[in-house]
């Protein structure tokens, strides 16, 4: 197995807090893979040291065979990111934004221009291309986010909670994208607490919890017999607490 991501002891602390404490994380070159855990579990401070966006404490981090943190602009120059709570240059319109960032990348413009006339089709934004981006609504934030981040071709596509808030159709403009884009042999990972999407698009997934790995490989091999959502639950180890108390809930009794 190609591996276009591995981690080995990743750890990060905040003061007190182990927000990872010792993550293996292994993804193989071309999958969909997804990075599932409840919230705090430690997904978005992973992908985030993954990235270079975040200095771990200790571990080492590999894309593709380099090393992120002491090889970073060669890392940086193969990877897209879509981060959780998107920040982006909001007073620029989208086509200005995916041109600005096509040049901060090297691109000749001429090929920037052609490569975000092709993203914008494809993410129907090519009438609010002219808009700001201040007044896009999510689902189009996501989407020329996305477009940004594949604008120059990256090996490797990190995407965290990419589908939070975002409409059906706009949901289904993305998946259809992204399912292009690894059917060409690159690499998706996402992360999500939504297993129904997971188990729908991914091929691959690591289960996180409490800043730990507690499953990860094929996903036929970490849900078995099960469905996703259920064999989720089961490594958590999640607990049914709404069975006692709350006995005042839906009373008529005034």
């Amino acid at each position: 197995m190609v591996e276009a991501v591995r981690t080995q002891g990743l750890f990060k602390r905040f003061g007190q807090q182990i927000a990872v404490g010792g993550v293996d994380l292994i993804v193989p070159k071309g999958s969909f893979a997804g990075l599932v855990g409840p919230n705090g579990a430690g997904k978005t401070t992973t992908l985030s040291m993954v990235t270079g966006l975040l200095r771990p404490d200790g571990g080492l981090i590999e894309i593709n065979g380099h090393n992120v943190w002491s090889d970073p602009v060669s890392v940086k120059a193969h990877i897209g990111v879509l981060p959780e709570g998107l920040r982006l240059f909001e007073r620029l319109s989208g086509r200005e934004l995916l041109l600005y960032n096509g040049q901060l990348r090297g691109i000749p413009l001429d090929e920037v221009g052609r490569r975000a006339d092709e993203l914008l089709r494809i993410m129907d934004l090519v009438e609010s291309q002219d808009k700001l981006v201040v007044d896009y609504s999510t689902g189009m934030r996501k989407k020329i986010g996305l477009a940004a981040a594949l604008l120059h071709n990256p090996d490797v596509l990190f995407l965290d909670e990419p589908f939070e808030g975002v409409d059906p159709v706009s949901a289904n403009t993305l998946v259809e994208v992204l399912r292009r884009y690894t059917a060409s042999g690159s690499t998706v990972i996402f992360s999500s607490h939504v297993m129904d999407l997971v188990e729908r698009l991914c091929d691959w997934v690591s289960v996180m919890n409490r800043g730990h790995i507690v499953a990860q490989g094929p996903l036929d091999e970490v849900r078995r017999d099960r469905t996703l959502n259920e064999a989720f639950l089961e490594l958590v180890g999640a607990r049914g607490n709404g069975e006692e108390g709350l006995t005042w809930l839906g009373s008529t009794t005034a």
